[in-house]
């Protein structure tokens, strides 16, 4: 690979592949990656080649390289002293990932030589960052090769066996070669190469010689190294001293000494691991030695004795000297004898034990770091066969040995094996040796038996150790009394009992008994005695505790609290391993909190010991917080409020806070000292109190706490004094982790009384205080800040450097801010916080721009992630431009993100999180957007701007993700498609037209993104990934949307073909089973918490935004088979069902109501396609049983829709005529909703009329909201509806009597009816409750229950209150609104049309009310008859018909009418009378009958009426629906105008006629018969002048003739028409028939027959069109029966033929009746002029 020249893949990206960070995840894709880049691990660093001339000139010859990269790859590889094509490869590696600039800038970079000189500086450290990536893939592979647990366990091994053959000495050249090197000078590398160049080379070196050591040792941990490499590797590392010995050693400074151990400490490692300790051990517990490799070498043996001998001027040669020894020992004890005491003496000089202690600290934890490890397990060996092989005495200190043995049981599979091995042998003799000083010195054994604690099953061992002890120590510097021994006083015998501490009485102790015997041993400090006693040693740590508080105060509590420590320790380490051991240790746990109060309160408190006794606690309170939170709150040691807290304002002043005693001894002690170990265990239990969440009083007292961090720490932390490295950075992670635990807290948590609670007081601290600012300078730490802090770590993969910590840090910083924005409440003033994370700065300085750069952050991807995502929080929320924000870094931030999401290798987590924030961008950046965007605009043919994608465009990317061909490869899964697809429907949600029309020409767009919905999806019953519901969901919205927006004809053909397609392959249909079985899966398994709820919801509200919008665009859709319509609404129906059958779900309740529009929309739009479907009421029946049993409050609205679905419902029912049996069941549940929502609304009303009547005078505006609110679509009023349509279907009344009996549905709607008319509230719940009464009106059942439940009371008084105004009483004016319109003069109208049902119905059984009702409204009933000829709007047409109609059907009973109300009667009679004469006599009088008949005979009166007296030019009409253009946005309006002026005056027309006919048919009531009148005249004039009454007549006939209003005569139409009739009638009809007929006809003409002519014409004018009408009209003339047959002749030949001849026959008959019976007294004159007319006419 070397020799290609160019690689793809960088040694960074191969590393962040190995390390599972990336998009390849997949096992085949590792070993895919390995085998590829196998070579290039072998060789190591010898990958990386010199210059030479080939180089040069195949560099020169490839045409693929552009020449200025050419030019300065040349300059790259002088520098660097670097392979030429290699340079290159470099160079377009760092340009792809780390350069911070695009293309453009990149010419400029490159011919200006400054700014290419510091190009160069960054692609040094690129080119040395590559090396150190190289080897950190070996090492990881020589890691986990073994490791079961890692997922790539197999690849890795079977890369290391490709490397196990040359690894080693390819690697040790290379070590050497490094070791050798010369630094470069500026004459051999350039002028670049300057003095911190070459420092910084010197740097690079150590590190990638510590590299190359740390990956032989982690090799050789597996593999048997040969005696012969042992000795090449010795003489090695002797020539080079362990490091110490560099070529270039006087470049060594002090910031490199960390290097240089490390290099000597993997030295001494290698040489010990190439000894073989452990193999050595075991063969000689199991005497065979000489097994052992070095057994048979006795060369190589001398030849180290004398190279060893030569050491012991470095530390670093302690460890392999003691190897040496244990090694020559056991081989060889006889003849090494003297190279074993001599070189065992240098090593003790060389204080082994304590370097080795030194070496594993600095190795680091061993907690993902197989290294330390290793070094463990290592030294492991080393140590137990030393104690093992010699006498503890002769190894020095016993604590030194002690510490060493701590340090390497710290690895939790040693401890395990320690406690599995042999007793007495290995480090188990440094066990029994600190058993055997105890409890004289506690300090041994606490510390093994505390670094023996791995897990539970060790924790229970010690547990068990300490309890069942047999040895018991003491040290006696003289002889006491009581005690007798032994001549030679090497055993003690005690005579009496003792305690063992001077503890008081009824306290704690240990006792031991008289006769005890004890081993003495006389030493430097005295009589060192060992009873034989057997204690727990538990028992004994609570004497020490008990014996600590009782001289705390005194001189000697530095030395108990030195023994108290290790004890709390080990409790601290116990009680984390293995909880179940706190119960036995509760003596001990219980006195901590009487500890840390008295050890607080000294002057000078021991530190230590205080943050051991805070440790304790906090693995107390992450099991028991509450107990641990009461127990502190008596110890004064946190901090605590005096004062109770109100308000934020109180808590932030800090009035009343007192710091405790910790805050005492963070100012006094730690802050002076540097040390922070009570700050920091302080900070993690006051993180635990929080999230063990116990309840309101422990976050209302935690608030003191946390007002401390907020206030004190966290804005002045990084000012502190500090002694150790990090020791900052972890302080503020854990600040930080306290916040970020407070922002998470769930709801339940919190406090909910009038004091903040903790999460509000650290929003408000964070968004406003100085607390906040100290977040934003975390977050503005910067990428090239972290990126310095990990390059400088001596080591290589630790996850707890400084560099990681840092980064920690940043993260958490990250998601505070986030949160807090979040959680934030919605001010109109811009927050502090706010301020400064979007305040501009120049050169990028701000944190907007600040925050963008951590995309170049590589080593963590979780870090870029969270920047991104605060940017898109800020994005949505803050008032600014993130363009503007980024200034000149904004094309090359774009390019970088563009970058990762074209990136395969990128974590895939980054990439949606990219398309997120673009997707947020497109609705609130429109500059950035643009700017990602890149669209190139060009001038079309027609002289529109035409776009296409620009070079950096992400809709390139995008496109290449939505490709159905790439679907299914790594770099594309469903989550990332998911975002894009995401972010393709913001920009058509935003419509973005220039994005838009791009993506509709690209090339199979429409048919890429509509591929999900052909795929096949698995079962919902089944676990679909959530991410693929979302996708198929934006792909029906995007859809949606452009059918929305896009005229048909201008949809893309592609589109076009893809619905067809959706249609033609039945996905309709699929889509429809799919959702049914997406709900149906969504409820089964709500129960079990289903996780992709919210996607599923996303889809279902998808999938119903598309089927509403097939409604209105079926032919594009292809939706038209009612087959399939009604496929689709049956699986609607039945997911909705399914939904609200499960009332216990609120989850699913929503998602029914979501159904449930859906359901009421498509009953209403396709009522043609559900005439035939199966029965649909018993469904929404058990719908509404559901809903009323689930949460009222919840199910408002959804019962609403079901209410207006049944409404539907039973109009398709009754379409189909099927009966209705579930009407009992339906009826009752509806009826109960209507009591239930009357009481409420009565109680509401009542409620609002007192506070209005409160607040008349107030300026109070805090006030309750309503409850019940009066809307059209109200569960109330829908109610009442669909009472009204079950009444309207049972036409016998008999199950709403039933219901009746059972529930007082009618009293409680009359009073909720009354009381919303006397306050003039409520008006749909008027109008619905009237509609009702009036449906129940039109049988005699119902009728008489509303008579009987008291309308009139309910309904007569309050009814004033109407049309009064509410000052001074005066009736208000006649509206002028709509018909249609609600409006309480409608509610008049309604009341007027019930009180005439029931008068009709009940007859004389409501006469008495009907005249109540008429003697209060008298007034307006007066009015309204005559304000006909002043208003002429269609709603005071409508009164005045419904008044002339009551009136009509109480003239029937004229004699009670007359009785009660006699001048009402004599005011109505004359005004019809006058009308009369008006009529005959003289128009310009005026009258009611008059003024119909006028208006109505001329049009261009009415019209002009119309105009000048409205106030407006015609009344509205029907509103012509919206009508979108299609092909220009000028309409012809002329057209439409007269168009709506024609139907308003018909309906005008109409209105006035029907009142006419109403009002003739009254007054017949009132005058005797026409035919009646005429006769009495005739007979009169017969008697008295026969002569002057034939002029008379026929002088009144020519004035009738000459009136102008009358042509032409009125008999003679008569005539004409009877005529008529005769002629078609005279064969078939005799005269005797004819006669018997008149007579029976003449005594039952009643108005119904004009009522009949009207309803006919009526239907009629609705039917035909404007030309009709005008036609009709034309020949109209004031005469009542003129306008009726000209009606009936011009609309229906069928009417005329069955209603006028009869009329007219009827008339005629009457005449010639009474000609016949009169003929004798009548005049010939007049008879025969009366004769003479009808033959002329016959």
């Amino acid at each position: 690979m070397a020799e290609s020249g160019m690689c793809v893949r960088s040694s960074r990206e191969l590393w962040t592949i190995l390390l599972g960070r990336s998009a390849l995840r997949e096992p085949d894709q590792i070993e895919a990656e390995l085998e590829r880049n196998g070579g290039r691990l072998l060789q190591g660093l010898s990958y990386y080649n010199t210059p030479s001339l080939s180089s040069a000139e195949r560099l020169k010859a490839d045409k693929d390289v552009a020449q200025p990269l050419k030019d300065f790859g040349l300059r790259i590889s002088k520098l660097l002293g670097l392979d030429e094509q290699q340079s290159v490869q470099i160079l377009q590696c760092y340009l792809q990932e780390d350069y911070r600039g695009t293309r453009n800038t990149l010419k400029t970079v490159l011919q200006d030589e400054r700014q290419s000189q510091a190009l160069l500086l960054k692609i040094a450290d690129y080119y040395y960052e590559e090396r150190v990536c190289l080897l950190r893939c070996v090492l990881l592979l020589l890691t986990y090769f073994q490791d079961e647990r890692h997922p790539y366990r197999a690849e890795y091994a079977g890369c290391v066996a490709k490397l196990e053959k040359d690894l080693v000495s390819n690697y040790q050249q290379q070590f050497e070669g490094l070791f050798n090197a010369e630094a470069p000078t500026w004459e051999t590398h350039g002028n670049l190469m300057t003095e911190r160049q070459v420092s910084h080379w010197f740097t690079q070196c150590l590190r990638e010689q510590a590299l190359l050591l740390e990956v032989l040792f982690l090799y050789y941990a597996y593999f048997e190294m040969p005696p012969s490499d042992l000795l090449t590797f010795a003489r090695l590392f002797k020539e080079q001293g362990f490091g110490q010995r560099q070529t270039n050693r006087h470049l060594v400074d002090k910031s490199m000494d960390a290097l240089v151990d490390r290099i000597g400490y993997f030295s001494c490692l290698i040489l010990v691991e190439g000894m073989d300790i452990d193999f050595l051990h075991k063969c000689a517990l199991e005497d065979r030695t000489e097994q052992h490799q070095l057994s048979s070498t006795q060369e190589i043996n001398k030849e180290m004795d004398q190279m060893l001998l030569a050491f012991g001027d470095i530390c670093h040669h302690g460890p392999v000297l003691l190897a040496w020894v244990l090694l020559r020992h056991t081989l060889q004890p006889v003849e090494a004898a003297a190279v074993v005491r001599r070189l065992g003496h240098t090593t003790l000089q060389l204080g082994v034990f304590q370097y080795l202690t030194d070496m594993l600290q600095a190795l680091g934890n061993t907690a993902n770091n197989c290294t330390a490890s290793t070094a463990r397990m290592c030294i492991y060996g080393l140590l137990s066969f030393v104690v093992t092989s010699f006498e503890e005495d002769t190894l020095g200190s016993q604590q030194y040995l002690i510490s060493a043995a701590c340090e390497v049981l710290a690895a939790p599979s040693l401890a395990e094996l320690f406690w599995e091995s042999k007793p007495n042998v290995g480090l188990e003799m440094v066990l029994d040796s600190a058993v055997g000083v105890f409890p004289h010195k506690t300090g041994p054994l606490l510390q093994l038996l505390t670094a023996l604690l791995a897990d539970k099953s060790t924790a229970k061992r010690v547990y068990m150790f300490l309890d069942k002890m047999s040895v018991y120590t003491e040290v006696y510097k003289h002889k006491p009394s009581d005690v007798l021994s032994r001549e030679d006083e090497t055993l003690w015998h005690r005579k009496t009992p003792k305690l063992l501490y001077p503890l008081g009485a009824g306290q704690t102790n240990l006792r031991m008994s008289q006769g005890c015997y004890g081993q003495v041993c006389v030493g430097q400090e005295g009589y060192v005695v060992r009873w034989d006693y057997s204690y727990s040693s538990w028992t004994l740590f609570t004497c020490e505790v008990e014996m600590l508080l009782h001289v705390v105060s005194t001189a000697d509590v530095l030395a108990h609290c030195e023994r108290v420590k290790p004890i709390l320790d080990l409790v601290h380490k116990i009680i984390s391993t293995d909880w179940t051991v706190s119960d036995c240790l509760l003596p001990l746990t219980s006195r901590i909190y009487m500890l840390l109060q008295r050890l607080t309160s000294v002057i000078n408190p021991p530190v230590d010991v205080i943050a051991s006794c805070v440790n304790c606690l906090i693995v107390l309170a992450a099991r028991q917080p509450g107990k641990v939170w009461s127990s502190l709150q008596h110890t004064g040691f946190l901090p605590f409020g005096s004062t109770p807290l109100t308000n934020m304002a109180q808590i932030m002043s800090a009035e009343g806070m007192k710091a405790g005693n910790y805050g005492n001894l963070l100012v006094l002690i730690e802050q002076p000292r540097g040390e922070y170990a009570v700050t920091i265990a302080f900070l993690r239990l006051v993180t635990t109190l929080v999230k063990g969440q116990v309840g309101s009083t422990q976050s209302r007292g935690l608030i003191p706490c946390v007002l401390l961090v907020l206030k004190e720490m966290l804005p002045t932390y990084h000012k502190w004094r500090y002694n150790r490295h990090g020791v900052r950075e972890k302080i503020g992670c854990l600040i930080l982790e306290l916040v970020h635990a407070i922002l998470n807290l769930s709801p339940e948590g919190e406090s909910h009384g009038s004091t903040p609670s903790l999460q509000s007081l650290c929003i408000y601290s964070l968004a406003n205080t100085e607390a906040g600012q100290a977040v934003v300078s975390i977050m503005g730490v910067g990428v090239d800040t972290i990126s310095m802090v990990l390059s400088v770590q001596p080591w290589s993969g630790s996850n707890d450097g400084p560099g990681q910590v840092l980064i920690q840090m940043v993260k958490l910083a990250f998601s505070v801010t986030n949160n807090v924005i979040r959680l934030k409440p919605q001010s109109d003033t811009i927050s502090p916080l706010e301020q400064a994370l979007t305040q501009h700065g120049g050169h990028g300085n701000n944190l907007i721009a600040v925050l963008a750069k951590y995309i170049y952050h590589k080593h963590d991807p979780a870090l870029p992630r969270l920047a991104v995502q605060l940017l898109k929080r800020l994005a949505m929320v803050a008032p600014m431009s993130v363009y503007a924000c980024l200034g000149s870094d904004a094309a090359p931030i774009r390019d970088a993100f563009l970058t990762r999401l074209q990136s395969k290798t990128v974590d895939l987590r980054i990439k949606v999180t990219i398309l997120e924030f673009l997707t947020v961008a497109v609705e609130t950046q429109p500059g950035l957007i643009e700017l990602f965007l890149n669209l190139e605009t060009k001038d079309g043919n027609d002289g529109a701007k035409e776009f296409s994608l620009g070079e950096w465009s992400c809709l390139a990317v995008v496109l290449e993700l939505l490709d159905s061909e790439l679907q299914g490869q790594y770099w594309c899964p469903p989550l990332l498609q998911r975002a894009a697809l995401a972010f393709i429907h913001a920009l058509w949600q935003d419509r973005r037209d220039s994005a838009l029309s791009v993506l509709r020409t690209k090339e199979k767009f429409w048919d890429n993104l509509s591929a999900p919905l052909f795929s096949t999806l698995p079962s919902p019953a089944e676990n679909t990934e959530p991410c693929v519901l979302e996708s198929c969901a934006f792909v029906m919205k995007i859809i949606g949307l452009e059918i929305y927006y896009v005229v048909s004809s201008k949809l893309e053909d592609s589109l076009k073909a893809a619905l067809k397609r959706l249609s033609s392959q039945r996905r309709y249909e699929f889509w429809s089973q799919y959702v049914k079985e997406l709900v149906c899966a969504a409820c089964e398994g709500e129960e079990e918490g289903v996780r992709s709820l919210p996607e599923s919801q996303m889809l279902i509200s998808a999938w119903r935004t598309l089927l509403i919008l097939s409604t209105s665009h079926s032919d594009v859709m292809h939706l038209k088979e009612d087959s399939v319509r009604q496929k689709l609404f049956m699986d609607i129906l039945e997911g909705t069902k399914t939904t609200l059958s499960t009332p216990q779900s609120v989850a699913c309740l929503r998602l029914g109501s979501m159904l449930a529009t859906l359901l009421l929309i498509l009953l209403k739009q396709w009522k043609s396609v559900l005439v035939f479907a199966p029965a649909l009421l018993p469904v929404l029946s058990l719908m509404l049983d559901s809903v009323l049993q689930a949460d009222q409050q919840l199910m408002e609205r959804t019962k609403a829709k079901l209410f207006s679905a049944l409404i539907s419902a039973l109009h398709i029912q009754g379409l189909n005529g099927g009966d209705i049996t579930q009407l009992p069941q339906l009826l009752l549940c509806v009826c109960e909703t209507v009591q239930d929502e009357a009481l409420a609304l009565i109680d509401s009303t009542r409620h609002t009329t007192q506070r209005n009547d409160s607040q008349e005078d107030s300026m109070e505006t805090d006030v309750p909201r309503s409850v019940q609110k009066d809307q059209r679509d109200s569960v109330c009023v829908l109610a009442l509806h669909l009472s009204k349509e079950l009444c309207g279907l049972d036409e016998a009344g008999e199950q709403w009597l039933q219901v009746m009996r059972k529930l007082p549905v009618l009293p409680s709607v009359l009073s909720a009816l009354e009381l919303s008319l006397r306050s003039t509230h409520n008006l749909y719940f008027t109008e619905a409750a009237l509609h009702l009464l009036l449906t129940l009106a039109r049988t005699p059942q119902g009728a008489a229950a509303v008579a009987g439940a008291g309308v009139i009371q309910s309904v007569c008084l309050p009814l004033l209150s109407v049309y009064e105004g509410p000052a001074n009483g005066a009736p208000q004016a006649f509206s002028r609104k709509p018909l249609d319109a609600p409006c309480w003069s409608g509610v008049y109208r309604l009341c007027l049309s019930l009180m005439e049902s029931l008068l009709k119905t009940l007859r004389y059984n409501f006469i008495s009310e009907a005249l109540d009702f008429v003697g209060v409204h008298q007034e307006r009933i007066l009015q309204c008859l005559s304000a006909v000829r002043t208003v002429q709007s269609l709603a005071c047409l409508d009164e005045a018909d419904h008044t002339v109609g009551f009136l009509l059907q109480l003239s029937s009973f004229c004699r009670e009418w007359q009785f009660h109300l006699p001048q009402l009667l004599r005011d109505v009679q004359y005004t019809g009378v006058c009308a009369h004469r008006c009529l005959l006599c003289s128009p310009l009088k005026g009258g009611f009958l008059f003024t119909c008949t006028y208006l109505l005979h001329s049009k261009k009166m009415l019209h002009h009426y119309l105009q000048a007296k409205n106030g407006e030019a015609l009344p509205q009409g029907p509103r012509p629906q919206r009508v979108v253009p299609h092909t220009s946005k000028e309409q012809p309006l002329v057209g439409e105008r007269e168009e709506a002026e024609s139907k308003a005056l018909q309906a005008v027309q109409c209105s006035l006629l029907k009142i006419l006919s109403k009002t003739l048919a009254t007054l017949q009531h009132f005058t005797p018969d026409c035919c009646q009148i005429l006769l009495d005249q005739v007979h009169t004039h017969t008697h008295t002048h026969t002569h002057t009454h034939t002029r008379d007549l026929t002088a009144l006939y020519t004035r009738l003739l000459s009136d102008t209003h009358f042509t032409p005569d009125c008999c003679q139409i008569l005539l004409d028409q009877t005529a008529v009739r005769y002629c078609r009638t005279r064969y078939t009809h005799t005269h005797t028939h004819t006669h018997t007929h008149t007579h029976v006809t003449l005594q039952h003409f009643t108005p119904d027959c004009c009522q009949i002519l009207l309803d006919q014409v009526h239907t009629h004018t609705h039917t035909h069109t404007h030309t009709h009408t005008h036609v009709t009209l034309q020949h109209f003339t004031p005469d009542c029966c003129q306008i009726l047959l000209d009606q009936v002749h011009t609309h229906t030949h069928v009417t005329l033929q069955h209603f006028t001849p009869d009329c007219c026959q009827i008339l005629l008959d009457q005449v010639h009746t009474h000609t016949h019976v009169t003929l004798q007294h009548f005049t010939p004159d007049c008879c025969q002029i009366l004769l003479d007319q009808v033959h002329t006419h016959t």
